[in-house]
């Protein structure tokens, strides 16, 4: 991730919660690290020490086209009228209600990924960004106006109490979620580790609530396993850090020793992470100078084209296969496209949660504005915002096959690589 809009190519950019970023995390901390807010990032805290807000030299000119008679109206009539009736009202500031407007504006776009952030917001941000490693573990983003889990990362308090992909959170700790934005709902669901956090879930039209105890999150990266009776390698991706490329390039080293030629990729639950992690691992199967993703601007400035390193290593004949669900975004929703793409793979599960836009953090006299500025567009053009990614081969998986300890998904992996359908 770059500070200055795209300057510097070469280093390493999360699609989270910087300059450059995608979904929410709620691990609850906010280390962006995938698509989003990553709430417990991996791959050294130095990288992320001093995030300056974009914001130099932008215009401020006014906007003469625009008639704001109807807003200093509003404006004077508040500040001449209103009269405090209970508790929760007051008398804002002239910054308040600057703030107030601005998070206004922001709200009229209706992006749940643009939002705006007073100073004292910004600042926990930023603080963020730099280290706090206590929360629930889990990524948030918002899907169809409701705001929805994207995965429990593995082995956090989240996934331990029973949090799911797709559980639409409709309260926390009893306070409705309705128009929350995911920063203002990582805000709420983070805390010190040993406290705990009540969610209403809304789950194949059923509310529950489920009660998460808040811990150090310890953000999981890779898992690798041969099982010798199939034949089958299975690489298990739990996010895209700062070194899951070089981990994926040691799985592959002992995916060729075990002499297999049937690989699983499993992104199931992988809420995405470094762009540059997708893009190193893309490039052990397509060929060099290949697009794994391109950053479409719409005309508002010169697309980027992420190529293909062309690294190699896969064996000759091999077969694969990516599992997905709809806890597979961002980075995941990269790799998988690039690979469906190409024909190098095969998508076998559901369809993947579908964050695919680029958001710029501008500095607003302290405060931060998150911007959605661009959209990710897999090899053939296709855009990961627009519903996701497809699979080639649809497999659900039932409560009764959670319950009963069964994987359908990749078993349908297993029969596909062994007998070609």
């Amino acid at each position: 991730m770059t500070p200055e809009l795209e300057e510097k190519e070469s280093q390493a950019r999360p699609l989270g919660k910087f300059a450059k970023m995608g979904i929410a995390f709620a691990l609850v901390l906010a280390i962006g690290f995938a698509g989003g807010v990553s709430v417990g990032a991996a791959g050294g805290n130095s990288f992320f020490s001093n995030v300056p807000l974009l914001g130099d030299g932008l215009d401020a000119t006014p906007d003469e086209s625009v008639d704001l008679g109807a807003f200093w109206k509003a404006w004077n009539a508040l500040n001449t009228r209103f009269v405090e009736t209970h508790a929760s009202s007051s008398n804002p500031t002239a910054k308040e209600k600057l703030w107030g407007a601005i998070q206004g504006l922001t709200a009229s776009y209706g992006d749940p990924y643009t939002v705006f952030l007073p100073p004292a917001e910004a600042k926990v941000f930023q603080d963020d960004i730099k280290g706090n490693f206590e929360g629930v573990g889990m990524e948030i983003g918002v899907k169809e106006g409701l705001l929805t889990v994207i995965a429990p990362l593995k082995g956090t308090p989240a996934e331990r109490a029973g949090i799911r992909s797709g559980d639409g959170i409709l309260a926390i700790d009893g306070a409705s979620t309705e128009g929350l934005s995911t920063d203002e709902a990582v805000k709420k669901i983070r805390g010190e580790k040993g406290t705990t956090v009540i969610f209403t879930v809304l789950r194949d039209g059923e509310t529950m609530e489920i009660s998460v105890v808040r811990d150090t999150i310890a953000v999981p990266t890779i898992e690798n396993t041969y099982d010798r009776e199939t034949g089958v390698y299975s690489i298990a991706l739990y996010s895209f850090t700062a070194n899951s490329g070089q981990l994926f390039a040691k799985a592959l080293t002992e995916f060729k020793a075990s002499g297999s030629k049937n690989l699983i990729i499993d992104l199931r639950g992988d809420p995405g992470g470094y762009l540059e992690a997708a893009v190193s691992i893309a490039s052990h199967f397509l060929p060099r100078g290949s697009v794994v993703v391109t950053e479409d601007y719409k005309g508002k400035q010169e697309n980027i084209v992420h190529r293909s390193s062309g690294k190699g290593g896969i064996p000759e004949g091999t077969k694969v296969v990516i599992l997905m669900d709809q806890g597979s975004a961002s980075a995941s929703e990269i790799l998988a496209g690039a690979l469906q793409d190409a024909g190098v793979a095969t998508l076998i599960g559901t369809r993947s949660f579908g964050k695919g836009s680029v958001q710029e953090l501008v500095d607003i006299n302290g405060g931060a504005l998150k911007v959605t500025v661009a959209r990710w567009l897999t090899p053939s053009g296709r855009s990961i915002s627009e519903g996701g990614l497809t699979p080639d081969i649809k497999i659900e998986v039932t409560k009764e096959d959670i319950v009963a300890g069964k994987d359908p998904q990749k078993a349908r992996a297993v029969e596909f690589l062994r007998t070609g359908k």
